[in-house]
């Protein structure tokens, strides 16, 4: 299962999701936005408006979700 985490600097949201992350095992990407304007503009076209977009094989979301990064865990181990 392939995970990506985009992220800021100083954005608590972003912290605590790569935590959880890494609390249930899930290996993860993780891209910075910061300096990259051109990506920014994507999400935000897309109707993304806050940080982190977490991006996997079946479902994208913002912000801190404990309850979707379950359900990622819960089918990276199926996967594993």
């Amino acid at each position: 299962m392939s995970v990506t985490v985009y992220t800021k600097q100083h954005c608590p949201q972003c912290d605590a999701t790569k935590r959880q992350f890494a609390k249930q095992g899930v290996d993860f990407d993780l891209v910075d936005l910061t300096d990259n304007r051109e990506l920014v503009d994507e999400f935000i076209a897309k109707g993304f408006r806050q940080t982190p977009i977490v991006v996997t094989d079946e479902e994208t979301w913002s912000g801190y979700r404990p309850d979707l990064i379950r359900k990622v865990a819960e089918a990276a181990k199926v996967y594993a």
